[in-house]
């Protein structure tokens, strides 16, 4: 069993792609789970720390 699109595939994928609405990308990975939120707090500390030197 092979993975290749066929050509019919690849019109469908195409067409699809110029429907989607154009969004901006996540930047940042808010979730529920342990790693998640784990994760969150630690770029919200370095933010946190980067305003602080900033701030003076």
């Amino acid at each position: 069993m092979s993975a290749t699109r066929s050509a019919r595939q690849v019109e469908t994928r195409k067409k699809k792609a110029r429907r989607a609405i154009p969004r901006a990308k996540v930047t940042r990975n808010q979730g529920n789970t342990a790693g998640a939120r784990k994760r969150l707090k630690k770029v919200a500390a370095k933010a946190q720390e980067a305003r602080a030197k900033a701030a003076g």
